[in-house]
């Protein structure tokens, strides 16, 4: 969905359309699923959350002042409520997948995602979000600034200190 549709919606969203919240939900919550659950390895957690965060985005789609595109604020807002969560509490990590119906070749690349799951959950909260934002959602820095709401080179410093934690967490096996 292109920005200017995401903007109609919203602004129908903040009329109190439930028609175009709908069609929002539908179009962000799959996105915002993944996000948190590349975090929390918890599906029941990253459900709650994605849901929290579309009810604030209804409850505060009037006040979308238009300075970013529309999935950056969304995502900020995301960036927000996740940095909040984990803070709150460690999250332990669950196995993804059924090790007995899987091939070697499956198996391998699995372990490898997971292992580096693993070394991303290492990391501090800012610097985690910061990769997820823009690794996993390919924000670019500029809009993972605007949703975290700190200047693009606290994004770069963030990625350079996650990347060499990440190197030193997965060694000579990366």
């Amino acid at each position: 969905m292109d920005d200017d549709r995401e903007r109609q919606l919203l602004a129908r969203v903040a009329r109190g359309e439930h028609d175009a919240f709908d069609e929002v939900f539908r179009a962000y919550h799959p996105l915002l699923f993944r996000f948190v659950f590349k975090m929390t390895a918890s599906y029941r957690l990253a459900d709650e959350v994605a849901n929290d965060i579309l009810l604030i985005v209804w409850q505060t789609a009037s006040k979308f002042r238009g300075d970013s595109k529309v999935s950056t604020w969304i995502f900020g807002i995301a960036y927000r409520q996740s940095l909040r969560r984990l803070g709150k509490r460690r999250l332990k990590t669950v196995p993804l997948f059924d090790s007995a119906a899987v091939d070697e070749q499956s198996a391998s690349r699995m372990e490898r995602e997971d292992w580096v799951r693993q070394a991303i959950a290492l990391l501090p909260p800012k610097q985690r979000l910061t990769i997820m934002l823009v690794y996993y959602l390919g924000l670019t820095c500029d809009e993972a600034a605007k949703a975290s709401d700190v200047p693009i080179n606290t994004v770069k410093t963030r990625m350079f200190h996650a990347r060499r934690k990440l190197r030193g967490y997965l060694g000579d096996q990366s």
